[in-house]
């Protein structure tokens, strides 16, 4: 086992106009206490994400991408890199998130003595510290800080089924069987996806009670038409999933999408009818190559 100074890790950040966080994001990486190797893969910014990290962040390695490729694909480069160049755990962090000195200190040592996990996750306190964030609080199933650490006790690491892929630190030896990010998402439901891969491949998924991060996302409140787009990439999502039979998955797919659509139709949501009925039409004409995604997804992968 190297030691935790020796270790490489990779922090994966994949920006787009994210420059009102980018202070408090790298700045949290500059104060870690364990060395990182800090790589931002930026989706084509519009604003002043890549001057902000250009000017103030020489250290920092920057892919700037020609154009937007989308969460996964994005963190999929970043990751092969990391690969590529020998790290041993890589840490993929959102841009709208910063973590305390030692997050990921915490992380790595415990994912240094359990090599059964592969995914580990900090706690996501809100924006402000103060609570925790609104996910992490309904994957976990505890709504203060407070509980969940009365509840871990003495725990180093909890098993839970899934946690968002805002803050999640991955063995490198994981990525070359899972492989990264599937290409069928653009943004929203790639880490679902990943998640039902890495527990199909006999791997755990958890979080760590001691380590601390932050994720500024609150006050974003979801507007109907986004709402719909998350349904509609839940199905792609139940679609693919590797856990479903082939007919569970079409009834969790296309035909909850055709239900959603006929509630549409008959409650006179005409855009809910419109949109429900195109996404049904394009997972149909996606069926080849989800089965082929199915199906290779059960393979071990050599990243």
């Amino acid at each position: 086992m190297k030691r935790l100074a020796d270790t490489n890790i990779w922090v994966i950040i994949v920006t787009y106009n994210g420059s009102q966080w980018m202070d408090a994001c790298l700045d949290s990486l500059k104060a870690s206490v364990c060395p990182l190797t800090v790589l931002v893969v930026d989706n084509c910014s519009t604003d002043q994400t890549v001057s902000i990290i250009e000017q103030k962040y020489p250290e920092v390695r920057l892919i700037r991408n020609l154009t937007n490729t989308g969460f996964g694909q994005a963190n999929n480069l970043g990751m092969k890199k990391a690969l590529d160049e020998g790290a041993d755990y890589l840490f993929l962090m959102n841009q709208d998130a910063w973590i305390n000195p030692d997050a990921i200190e915490k992380l790595a040592e415990v994912a240094q003595e359990d090599t059964t996990y592969g995914v580990i996750s900090p706690i996501h306190m809100n924006g402000q510290g103060t609570e925790l964030d609104f996910g992490f609080s309904r994957y976990t199933g505890f709504d203060s800080l407070d509980s969940l650490r009365a509840a871990a006790g003495n725990k180093p690491l909890i098993e839970v089924p899934f946690v968002n892929a805002a803050f999640w630190l991955i063995p490198a030896n994981v990525l070359r069987i899972t492989g990264g990010f599937d290409s069928l998402f653009f943004y929203c439901g790639e880490d679902v996806n990943l998640a039902q891969r890495i527990r199909y491949h006999g791997f755990k998924i958890g979080y760590v009670p001691a380590s601390l991060v932050c994720h500024d996302r609150e006050n974003r409140p979801a507007s109907h038409q986004k709402e719909v787009q998350i349904n509609i990439i839940y199905h792609l999502s139940e679609s693919l999933n590797i856990f479903h039979s082939g007919f569970r998955a079409f009834l969790n797919g296309y035909a909850a999408l055709w239900k959603r659509a006929a509630v549409g139709f008959f409650t006179l949501h005409w855009s809910d009818f419109y949109h429900y009925k195109l996404a049904s039409i394009r997972l149909l004409l996606q069926s080849c190559t989800i089965w082929k995604h199915r199906r290779d997804s059960r393979q071990t992968y050599r990243w």
